[in-house]
């Protein structure tokens, strides 16, 4: 099962196609649907705000598109590719919060 700050391989069907993805929910409970969070990662970059860069060794150069968050079932996650540091989920987690609207970037 995907866990938070992993990385898979998503396939997000046929509009947006395969791509990476981080897992950024928690995991789910008896009672909940059955999706996982996730923000996917884009070589189709803008310098958006809400572009996380993170140079790791399993991606492509690109970035985290923090507007792209959606929820997915497990059925989706291809494969793990690696996980984040810490340091840059919480990269990943300031621009989110920012984007909400729930904390000021700083």
């Amino acid at each position: 099962m995907p866990e938070r700050g992993e990385v898979w391989q998503v396939d997000f069907g046929v509009t947006q196609k395969v791509r990476p993805a981080l897992v950024i929910g928690i995991p789910y409970g008896d009672s909940d649907r059955a999706l996982i969070g996730v923000i996917p990662h884009t070589t189709a970059t803008r310098g958006s705000q809400f572009e996380v860069f993170l140079p790791v060794r399993f991606l492509s150069e690109g970035a985290f598109l923090v507007q792209g968050i959606q929820a997915l079932p497990p059925r989706y996650f291809l494969r793990r590719l690696g996980v984040l540091s810490p340091e840059e989920l919480g990269q990943v987690e300031q621009v989110l919060l920012h984007w909400l609207g729930l904390q000021r970037q700083r």
